[in-house]
């Protein structure tokens, strides 16, 4: 515990930096993107990877999972 922390507990931070920052790449989005740059970028991916555009259903699953990966560490906009 040389940083107060138990190693799984760094191990599952880390986990979860890579799973942000490889969700970024995907959808093609800075660390500081707005809720509403992040929907924008996925509807863009999205109208290239659906199914009845010739994508995959598996591409389609991965840049949903990102989108809701992005969204969670974002903070809600008040209207």
């Amino acid at each position: 515990m040389v940083f107060h922390k138990w190693p799984w507990e760094m191990w599952r931070a880390s986990e979860q930096a890579q799973q942000l920052a490889q969700a970024r790449v995907l959808l093609g989005v800075d660390r500081n993107a707005s809720r509403e740059d992040i929907l924008a970028a996925h509807r863009r991916l999205i109208r290239t990877a659906h199914p009845d555009k010739g994508g995959s259903p598996e591409e389609v699953f991965r840049i949903d999972a990102a989108r809701d990966i992005l969204l969670e560490q974002t903070v809600p906009t008040k209207r």
